[in-house]
């Protein structure tokens, strides 16, 4: 049972997987550094200054009462919406690149020109006997 564990782990679809997930983790930090740090404050600025993440409607009386807290949803929304549009980007851009490569590789080579055909050279080795006779 460890040796077939280990052969499933040393497979490479896992290590892909592993991989995977690693750099996805590395890429959200840098998404989400990008949409706060960068697109929010930008957001911000065209609405006159107002912080999503902190608009809500209080429920209930009292400090500890119930909030509706929208505005972190729409703060998520706006995530949401620019996580999936660079990721779009990103799978497009591979996808090119993989095309590219995938047409150089299946880019047929010069052709040799084409020897006489059979009937070609019936026709001659006919001609060739009836100029001897």
């Amino acid at each position: 049972m460890i040796q077939e564990f280990k052969d499933f782990i040393a497979k490479g679809n896992v290590m892909d997987m592993a991989v995977g997930i690693i750099i996805g983790a590395a890429f959200t930090a840098i998404v989400t550094s990008l949409v706060d740090d960068l697109i929010n404050p930008i957001i911000s600025l065209f609405m006159g200054g107002i912080d999503f993440s902190g608009m809500g409607i209080r429920l209930s009386e009292g400090e500890d009462g119930a909030i509706f807290a929208y505005g972190n949803f729409i703060m998520a929304l706006i995530n949401f919406l620019i996580i999936a549009w660079v990721v779009f980007l990103l799978v497009k851009m591979v996808n090119r690149v993989k095309d590219a490569a995938t047409a150089e590789e299946e880019a047929p080579a010069e052709e040799e020109p084409a020897g006489p055909t059979q009937e070609e050279l019936l026709a001659e080795i006919r001609d060739a006997l009836k100029a001897r006779a």
